[in-house]
């Protein structure tokens, strides 16, 4: 099943030549869910080949370099006939200005635009089998993470196990590996967990948007798949770092480690940095091994655990 990542925008609030601001695309077995849309993500979707399906946006705060987008990315899903109802969530405090934005567009959608309003801890959208959360972040101003996390799958089968116990190759099977017991021609019950596995767990995305290091963000990637933290600075500016309410990259690799996270993506990275990022790699794998920094256009295919 595919879980995909793509990197629309990756700059501080300053955007690079080579680097758009905050946008980050996912696509779970072909739901489009978009997060954040900094100026130009409209462009940066049509460069990128994600296309426009998206079925929901999630702001993590209303900061120009991650909302002044969505006027843009709204008139051309207008113009692609778009029809299909389409709801931007944003933190709770928020919501007047983002329909400000929604408002500034001198037409009629086609489409409805809900704004809604989420807060820390919430459970904000439900797809199949899986769901996104909200958590606690720290930044200047009202502000949320996203979880994205996948239900539970089913065990492993075991066939071989089921043939040794007489269980007919067959409908049985699917009975079986469904959770149903099945009773034999000789009278036998075969129960599923004689043959079904352990259940195992599905993916974890988590994106923190601008943030200080938070114990929240710690609960919220453990064992996550792939984390993608706030990393504006290096050590060089670390005490920026603090008075601006973002990370440097060695304290995302610090909360990575933490988290027991399996990948980190360092984002939001300052324009001081727009020559060469390769420092933050450094500084972040000296306390998190596998960590890189995120560069727009890059792809991520999540695999599941194990």
């Amino acid at each position: 099943m595919t879980l995909r990542v793509t990197f629309l925008g990756t700059s501080g609030a300053v955007p690079t030549a080579r680097r758009n601001p905050s946008g980050i695309y996912v696509n779970r077995e072909g739901e489009e869910l978009l997060f954040d849309c900094g100026e130009g993500t409209q462009r940066q979707m049509m460069r990128f080949g994600t296309g426009f399906s998206i079925s929901a946006i999630l702001l993590t705060h209303v900061h120009g370099d991650h909302v002044l987008g969505l006027p843009g990315l709204l008139q051309t899903l207008d113009f692609n006939d778009r029809a299909e109802p389409l709801t931007i969530h944003t933190p709770r405090g928020t919501r007047r200005t983002v329909e400000k934005l929604v408002g500034a567009l001198d037409a009629r959608l086609g489409f409805p635009v809900e704004v809604r309003e989420v807060g820390p801890g919430e459970a904000v959208h439900e797809g199949e089998e899986y769901g996104i959360r909200t958590f606690r972040t720290d930044h200047r101003t009202r502000s949320v993470g996203y979880a994205l996390v996948e239900s539970d799958r089913k065990g492993r089968f075991d066939r071989e196990r089921a043939e040794e116990l007489g269980v007919p190759v067959g409908p049985e099977f699917g009975r079986l590996h469904a959770g149903e017991a099945v009773e034999l021609a000789d009278g036998t019950v075969i129960e599923p967990e004689q043959v079904v596995g352990e259940p195992r767990p599905g993916r974890r995305v988590v994106y923190t948007g601008d943030t200080r290091p938070t114990e929240e963000t710690v609960e919220a990637a453990e064992d996550a798949d792939l984390l993608i933290h706030d990393a504006t600075f290096g050590d060089d500016w670390a005490e920026r770092a603090g008075e601006t309410g973002h990370a440097t990259a060695r304290e995302a690799g610090e909360i990575a480690d933490r988290a027991g996270a399996k990948r980190l993506a360092l984002t939001h990275i300052s324009s001081r940095y727009a020559g060469d990022a390769s420092r933050l790699a450094r500084e972040a794998n000296e306390e998190f091994e596998d960590a890189f920094v995120a560069e727009d256009g890059r792809e991520i295919e999540v695999p599941f655990p194990g």
